[in-house]
């Protein structure tokens, strides 16, 4: 069993309205904190939640909460797949492939960084894919 936590920044979004970059007239952050059980050496189970804060004409406010299990997958070498599934109080629900790494193995911590793609759909807005960076600490 391990915990974790990180800094979330969703970079570009894409929908069928256009692209969406993040950091234009507003920013979104979030910061992912979650469990990772690991049922062997390749296969675990992982909850993640995801507060989200966007800043806007010089307001910030927590603007999304994330649920977000999922499977995990060891892919050697440091990598890890992270299949989830999505569920958010803004409305929008979805699936999220993560592909993670290991880049600083510390005593008792290890530093991350991944690269979730979020897929989101509902709430009377088009589905929407976006390019993600996290990173991260695992203790």
């Amino acid at each position: 069993m391990a915990g974790y936590v990180g800094i979330l920044h969703p970079i570009i979004t894409f929908d069928r309205g256009g692209t969406h970059a993040n950091f234009g007239s507003s920013y979104t952050i979030g910061v992912p904190t979650g469990i990772n059980v690991w049922k062997s050496a390749k296969v675990g189970f992982s909850v993640e939640m995801v507060p989200f804060v966007r800043t806007e004409n010089n307001i910030s406010r927590m603007n999304n909460f994330l649920f977000h299990p999922g499977v995990l997958v060891a892919l050697g070498k440091g990598y890890t797949f992270a299949g989830r599934a999505a569920f958010e109080t803004s409305g929008r629900f979805g699936f999220t492939p993560v592909l993670n790494k290991v880049i600083i193995h510390g005593k008792g911590i290890n530093y991350f960084a991944a690269v979730p793609l979020p897929v989101r759909f509902g709430n009377e807005r088009p589905t929407s894919l976006t390019a993600s960076f996290q990173f991260g600490i695992v203790f």
